[in-house]
């Protein structure tokens, strides 16, 4: 454990989630929903809890616009499992409307996910998924208490005010089994339509994010989750990333120059190989000169799945405020070098890199869904 200097205290967790709950976050629902500081409608349909996987990962199919990731680590000697049982039992009265910590406030489609980190999963097997910390990737100024931990908790709601106070009441079931190391609250921008029930939303940068992935069932079931040990089938890899972005400098480029980093148009997220936004991209496409119409160093190119040699990642950006402009990314997938090998080789020239700094790295076993007879962690701690 770190020391207790290292981690904020009680009365500043308090203090934080206040704050978020005073400042608001400005993504509003879909048309006829709550803004921030009112009553969501009862019209937003509620997302299940239970089942085979947790929901916030592809429930609901178009993810809420707002979130808060909240990442602690454990107490020495906790009893993980039914730490993590009081936990789900939590998720189902938060999420069915009938905790008194909700303070009277409708939870609409609320989500809670909850992951744990390498350490613990360590403790359960060494063996398993996810018992493997994150390398160090180039570009990063990352503080101690920001890199690795324990537990995550990821809270989405469509009404704002929701994500503290849900957060809180998850927090305050832990009391002093978990500190908390660091959270980010943010945002997703407005969507574009993709495909047939697909949509993305666009980053802070402009440009539509998360356009590819795996977004059908058996791709899902190849890439997205995990098929085994029986322990952890069921549930999936995470990795968060808190980045800074170069807004001024980006934003200097012309809009062809912007195009050429990312590799697709601003406009309507089409590759520049051509075609419609879902297209797959020409990488071997060229000019009359010889050149690629997918430059070499664009983003599409050094981080897509057929260059890299990995399956399909779940990509969640939300832009953010504090504590500077930029991203809080969020992949999920079945095999963690899905991400490490595709961020090893953006480091090898990826034009995009060189206007970021991460700032906050964990990567997070996300259980299995659970159910009346199988708890929250009931496959992995007893």
């Amino acid at each position: 454990m770190r020391r207790a200097e290292d981690h904020p205290s009680r009365r500043a967790f308090l203090g934080a989630g206040a704050a978020v709950l005073a400042a608001g976050l400005t993504a509003g629902c879909e048309p006829g929903s709550a803004q921030p500081g009112g009553e969501a409608p009862a019209t937003i349909a509620p997302v299940p809890p239970t089942g085979p996987h947790q929901a916030g990962i592809i429930l609901p199919q178009e993810a809420q616009p707002n979130l808060l990731a909240v990442v602690a680590d454990l107490a020495d000697g906790v009893a993980v499992g039914p730490l993590l049982a009081e936990l789900g039992a939590a998720i189902r009265t938060l999420t069915a409307g009938t905790d008194a910590r909700l303070l009277g406030l409708p939870p609409a489609d609320l989500t809670v996910t909850i992951g744990i980190g390498p350490r613990l999963v360590r403790m359960a097997d060494p063996s398993l998924p996810g018992a493997t910390d994150l390398p160090e990737f180039s570009r990063e100024r990352i503080a101690p208490h920001a890199r690795g931990g324990d537990l995550l908790v990821q809270v989405c709601a469509c009404d704002p005010v929701v994500l503290p106070i849900a957060a809180a009441a998850l927090l305050g079931q832990a009391g002093d089994r978990a500190r908390e190391r660091w959270r980010q609250s943010a945002r997703r921008g407005s969507t574009v339509p993709v495909d047939q029930g697909i949509t993305a939303p666009r980053n802070v940068f402009g440009f539509i994010d998360g356009i590819v992935g795996p977004h059908t069932t058996e791709q899902r079931q190849r890439d997205l989750w995990l098929a085994g040990p029986a322990p952890v089938a069921g549930g999936a890899i995470a990795v968060l990333r808190r980045m800074e972005l170069d807004l001024p400098r980006f934003a200097a480029l012309p809009v062809a120059a912007q195009e050429a980093v990312f590799g697709r148009r601003r406009d309507t997220g089409a590759p520049l190989s051509g075609g419609a936004i879902a297209a797959d991209p020409d990488l071997g496409a060229k000019t009359p000169d010889g050149r690629y119409l997918i430059p070499a160093d664009a983003h599409l190119r050094r981080a897509h799945p057929t260059t890299v040699g990995v399956g399909l990642m779940l990509r969640r950006s939300y832009s953010i405020d504090e504590p500077a402009p930029g991203l809080l990314f969020i992949s999920f997938q079945n095999d963690i070098r899905t991400f490490t090998s595709t961020l090893t080789r953006m480091d090898n020239g990826d034009a995009l890199l060189p206007f970021t700094t991460t700032t906050a790295s964990a990567s997070f076993l996300i259980l299995p869904g659970f159910d009346d007879q199988r708890p929250l962690g009931a496959t992995l701690f007893r």
